[in-house]
Order: structure tokens, then C-alpha cells, then sequence
């Protein structure tokens, strides 16, 4: 089935989180961020491609130094179901020896990414590694995992919107909606 944006504006899906909600959570998360890195320039790792609205709105709203970059990574391709497997499609660019690290994710649900992402950034010996996740499913984790700063914990369902996709449409919706 061929799904569009103007299938969700009618209304057809329910919407899970609202824009008003995630901008307020947003403004939270880098609220709690400023605080806790006052004084220190972190490096934020974004994760493509569904975390880069979610990125770009809490860089907006952070009131510290940051540098930013970006890491691609795959495990579903076109499917609803994680395959377990990781590549990564991008490499990290900037050094982090030594650098306070942030890893932004839209969403983790089995902890995989999360556990492969933090053995990777842990070989360059950062100063600190953190993650960030605008949602976590609730019940989908596989493996033990720790997202520092969360935004949401959301039923263990299929979701698009605010950078989410499904066969790389949909991200632009600008609430996060279930999907059938």
C-alpha cells in the first residue's frame, strides 16, 4: 500500500503526539541539557535520517556551546521490524577523544542501535557518552539499555511524523502519528 501525507491530514491516523506536545518536550530536553552541560561544548550526534527535525528543534533551543555531526545507520531498510543487523551507511566525522558526546535518536524500541552506537563511540575514549531519544517503545527492548534524556515512552507500535518514515515518506508530518 502507498501511503501519503494527505492521508494522515484527513484525519484517517490517529495522531499519538501532538506538535504543541513535542515542542514543549523539546524546549524540557534542552532545558535539562543546558543545566547539565553549562560550561562545556558537547559534540551532538545526530542519527539519520529520523532524528535530524528532532536535532535541528533541540540544537534551536540549547543555550550552551555544541558542535554537531552526524552518523547514518540501518536496520530496517523498508521494513516495520528491525532485522537486527546494523550498517553504518555514514561514519562520524569529528574526533571525539576526550569530547563530551550526545547521541540524538528519534526513536529506540530493541536497544540495538543504542548498544552498537555506544560500543562505537566508546572506542575514541569520549569524555562522557550520552543518549537522547524524542521516544522509546515501551516493551520492544531486547537488551538492557540507558537513554539519559527522554521525551516519551509510547506503546510498541508502528509510528511516523517528525522525521520518521515508512519506506522514507512521512517524515514530514509534524506530529507523530500510529500507523496501521
Amino acid at each position: 500500500m502507498d501511503y501519503s501525507v494527505a492521508e494522515f491530514f484527513n484525519g484517517k491516523y490517529k495522531v499519538l503526539i501532538t506538535k504543541d506536545e513535542i515542542h514543549r518536550k523539546v524546549k524540557e530536553l534542552a532545558h535539562k541539557i543546558t543545566v547539565d552541560y553549562k560550561d562545556k561544548c558537547p559534540v551532538l550526534i545526530g542519527v539519520l535520517n529520523g532524528a535530524f527535525i528532532f536535532m535541528a528543534d533541540l540544537v534551536k533551543e540549547l543555550h550552551i556551546d555544541c558542535e554537531v555531526d552526524f552518523i547514518k545507520i540501518s536496520s530496517y531498510g523498508n521494513a516495520k521490524i528491525s532485522s537486527g543487523k546494523i550498517d553504518v551507511l555514514k561514519d562520524i566525522n569529528c574526533h571525539l577523544e576526550g569530547r563530551h558526546v550526545l547521541i540524538i535518536e528519534d526513536i529506540v524500541d530493541s536497544g540495538l542501535s543504542v548498544k552498537f552506537l555506544e560500543n562505537l563511540v566508546s572506542t575514541q575514549n569520549p569524555a562522557s557518552l550520552k543518549f537522547v531519544s524524542l521516544m522509546k517503545k515501551m516493551g520492544a527492548a531486547r537488551i538492557n539499555f540507558e537513554i539519559d534524556y527522554l521525551g516519551f515512552e509510547i506503546p510498541n507500535e508502528f509510528v511516523v511524523g517528525y522525521g520518521l518514515d515508512y519506506c522514507q515518506k512521512l517524515r514530514n508530518l509534524p506530529a507523530v502519528y500510529l500507523m496501521n
